[in-house]
């Protein structure tokens, strides 16, 4: 008990030394040691490595799951040391959506089959998905996690001693340099700088030594960093294959479903729609005209006063066109363009034209003039000037 009081006042004695060196040095009162500036770098590199990789894990697991609530369950069981359970991703929900509306709906009809194909490839997708978050949680999450968790808090560990063993250290000297002053007017403090040199000795190698523990694990950033940069690639990887997959499963979809847009188009639907209920089909006189076939129509091209039909049709020829009484503007060229075609005019850049449009036009195209000279031009090419 005894033994256990005095370590307890000794400890108290030291809280309080260092906790005047510190409040002395904010005060501009007393003096502190600094560390060399290769330290310095190593701290502020360890820092900067701290706080982004805490910004990329999270910005990270936003990108994997989105939904913050999800976020926190999965954090909970991860703290809890239990398995996280298996959720549905949306793909795979959307999935089973449209397999049960095609069972509502038919599945013998263009609907219902068109609804299970591309229900599939959302469960398709929505199982790539679920790998891809698998394989970046492993091979790139983890890592990052176990720096921050593992060795961060090492270091950060050291550092406060480090820092406690700094503050020892300025204050013995303050000690130090007390006692000899006081050794100048009176012999009789001899005693005391005797033992301020002696306690100076002790807290300057148990600095040194600790300031070099500090060094080495500030100095293995560099392998974390190579740990992350291989992670990292392993991440871009997942992420590749996930997206190639999610292409082919599209480019499959879009192949199944080109053969039944003509199917919907041309009538299919109408007559499969009679097979799968005849009795409704002919249940009112309604729904007996909805089951006509279409008449086919004959898109009609409008005429512009005043603009020749191949305007109207989408091809421009330059002689037939002619400026409108008003509404041209002057425009400043950005860049030079190429003519595709002989319908487009050549543009250089920073000269100067004449340019404005014709009803029935793509709004992304103007009439240039320059000179004789006429053609359709990019209006993102372009500096319309009032």
């Amino acid at each position: 008990m005894e033994f256990n009081v005095k370590k307890l006042a000794s400890d108290a004695g030291v809280f309080f030394s260092r906790a005047m060196q510190f409040t002395e040095e904010k005060l501009g009162q007393a003096e502190k040691t600094e560390l060399d500036a290769h330290f310095e770098n190593l701290l502020a590199r360890a820092d900067c490595t701290k706080n982004w990789t805490e910004k990329i894990l999270r910005q990270t697991e936003v990108l994997l799951q989105p939904n913050p609530s999800a976020r926190v369950e999965e954090f909970l069981y991860e703290k809890l040391d239990r398995k996280v359970p298996s959720r549905v991703t949306n793909g795979e929900l959307l999935a089973q959506y449209m397999t049960e509306a095609a069972n509502d709906f038919g599945p013998g009809t263009p609907y219902g089959k068109t609804l299970i194909k591309v229900g599939e490839t959302q469960r398709r997708l929505g199982a790539a998905e679920r790998e891809f978050i698998r394989s970046a949680s492993i091979s790139f999450l983890t890592p990052l996690r176990n720096f921050l968790e593992g060795d961060w808090r090492t270091i950060s560990k050291e550092r406060r001693i480090l820092q406690n063993r700094r503050l020892d250290l300025d204050a013995c000297k303050a000690r130090l340099k007390k006692a000899k002053a006081a050794e100048a007017k009176a012999a009789l403090w001899s005693d005391e700088v005797e033992k301020a040199e002696h306690e100076l000795r002790l807290t300057q190698t148990e600095f040194d030594r600790q300031a070099e523990v500090t060094r080495l694990l500030l100095e293995g950033i560099s392998s974390t960093h190579v740990n992350h940069l291989r992670c990292l690639h392993e991440f871009v990887e997942s992420q590749t294959n996930y997206y190639a997959q999610c292409y082919q499963f599209m480019l499959d979809l879009q192949k199944q479903l080109g053969g039944s847009k003509g199917e919907i188009f041309s009538g299919t639907f109408v007559g499969n729609a009679e097979s799968a209920s005849p009795a409704a089909a002919t249940s009112s006189p309604a729904v007996a005209a909805a089951t006509l076939p279409a008449v086919p129509t004959i898109p009609v091209v409008p005429t512009i006063v005043g603009v020749p039909n191949t305007v109207a049709e989408g091809v421009l020829n330059p002689n037939e066109v002619k400026p409108p009484a008003s509404g041209t503007r002057r425009a400043r060229v950005l860049y030079d363009y190429e003519a595709a075609d002989s319908t487009e005019l050549a543009l250089l850049a920073d000269e100067m034209i004449t340019v404005y449009s014709l009803p029935g036009m793509d709004p992304d195209w103007l009439i240039g003039e320059r000179g004789n000279q006429k053609g359709k031009v990019p209006v993102t090419y372009l500096e319309l000037l009032s």
